[in-house]
């Protein structure tokens, strides 16, 4: 990728029947509407899939289904750890690569306890890289189980193997951010940020793009910041937008990810609401509201911008 092109990955949803199994003909559409949407590749079987709701099993079918619908027309990405030995790790990285995905993703905060220094999880990556062969590797700071950020320093000897190749970055500090840039100049290689606050300097700083769950409301608005964000001749609209998700970056964060998916029922996606996750809250009128409000002001922005909605 060149540096000037940036590219969105969306943190794909998961959708469900609302008697809660998983809906393959919800996760077709979704898939299409992301590519139609401009993105540049998927991350499917993330936290917004879900996967921790998820059994071994069903985190297969649906990298399955993602790769199968994709029909090539986006590299996708897929989670690939999820804890216990680093044998059994790498035994499940191998399964994930074996769907057809581009890359398999692990999750900082599995490969090694809260407690641990770097140096556990140093050894413990290095363990993982040596188990799997061959199979290209990225990485994501989730925040569950708790968040393990990768140092700079730690991101370049990674990439420095040329077995790592991405990274979803959720540090939330532009110097950081900065700093891993830096320190993976010129290896093939794509730093994903997730943080929208500064997503333009991010981008600027040469970020491969943008991968936020803001995408699972606005994925054509996400691709659009990607396509113009060094602009000069549109430098007020991309204020604009970067201000935008400023301010309402605690809307679509509340009872997430079932707001995402009620946003994108009122655009036109035959989904269900249903979530398997306990712990988000409850989607009452008061968050309603505020969603319904976020569309008003999101359909003023859109107009202004003449972005065209992906078909559903």
């Amino acid at each position: 990728m060149n540096k000037s092109e940036k590219g969105f990955i969306p943190v794909m949803l998961t959708p469900f029947k609302d008697n809660g199994e998983i809906d393959f003909d919800g996760l077709t559409k979704l898939t299409e509407l992301y590519i139609e949407a401009g993105a540049a590749g998927l991350f499917a079987n993330c936290l917004s899939s879900e996967m921790f709701e998820l059994n071994e099993l069903e985190r297969l079918k649906i990298v399955e289904h993602v790769v199968k619908s994709a029909q090539g027309a986006v590299p996708v990405v897929a989670t690939g750890t999820f804890g216990g030995p680093i044998a059994q790790q790498a035994d499940f990285v191998k399964q994930i690569y074996n769907c057809g995905v581009e890359a398999v993703i692990g999750i900082t905060g599995l490969l090694a306890a809260e407690h641990d220094g770097d140096d556990v999880f140093d050894a413990n990556v290095a363990r993982l890289l040596d188990l799997t062969e061959q199979i290209p590797m990225g990485f994501y700071e989730c925040p569950v189980p708790y968040k393990r950020l990768i140092s700079p320093a730690q991101l370049g000897c990674l990439v420095a193997t040329g077995r790592v190749t991405y990274h979803k970055d959720t540090c939330l500090d532009i110097g950081q951010v900065k700093a891993k840039i830096a320190a993976t100049q010129n290896k093939k290689f794509g730093l994903y940020d997730a943080y929208m606050a500064h997503a333009v300097a991010s981008l600027k700083a040469g970020s491969a793009g943008l991968s936020c769950i803001q995408g699972n409301f606005f994925p054509e608005l996400i691709v659009w910041l990607c396509n113009n964000y060094d602009n000069h001749d549109l430098r007020l609209e991309v204020d604009k937008v970067q201000q935008f998700f400023i301010d309402n970056m605690d809307v679509m964060h509340n009872v997430y990810p079932i707001i995402s998916k009620y946003y994108l029922q009122k655009r036109g996606l035959h989904i269900s609401t249903f979530t398997r996750r306990n712990d988000i809250g409850v989607f009452d009128a008061k968050i309603k509201t505020g969603i319904d409000g976020l569309t008003e002001k999101y359909d003023i922005l859109k107009a202004e911008l003449d972005i065209k909605l992906a078909a559903v």
